[in-house]
């Protein structure tokens, strides 16, 4: 993981900044969601920054980015939807909620577009593909 992560913040040019990743269960994700995000269920990864973007102490020798929290749970059933590795999964995931942490969201489709093509290189970035997904008529694309 922290291989995959040194790849996506070298892409990024955050060479020196620290970053928590976290690799959890649907129980322990679906509190997270419930508690800071007002929605009861499970999700497939949070972002929580702990900086604003741009924004930190000036005597810190890196930048802290904040925390991603992955549940592999909810991972391996997107990846088996999706018949891909987990390991295909996870670090869509990573790079999607490193994302969150450099200011990047998917509010509009303009916002979706950009942050769809950076997700695709940092997963590139990190030795990955984005692959497009088998046909699953109830699952939506990313």
């Amino acid at each position: 993981m922290k291989r995959l992560a040194d790849h996506m913040l070298r892409a990024l040019e955050l060479e020196s900044a620290e970053l928590s990743v976290l690799l959890t269960g649907d129980a322990e994700i679906h509190e997270l969601n419930r508690v800071h995000r007002g929605k009861d269920q499970p999700t497939d990864v949070l972002a929580f920054a702990l900086e604003e973007v741009d924004a930190g102490p000036e005597d810190l020798p890196f930048r802290v980015l904040g925390d991603v929290v992955i549940s592999l749970d909810t991972a391996g059933r997107q990846a088996r939807e999706r018949r891909h590795p987990l390991l295909d999964e996870v670090r869509f995931l990573l790079a999607h909620g490193l994302l969150h942490l450099v200011g990047f969201d998917h509010q509009t489709d303009a916002q979706e577009a950009e942050m769809d093509a950076e997700t695709r290189r940092l997963v590139e970035a990190a030795g990955g593909q984005i692959r497009p997904p088998k046909a699953s008529p109830t699952k939506k694309k990313r």
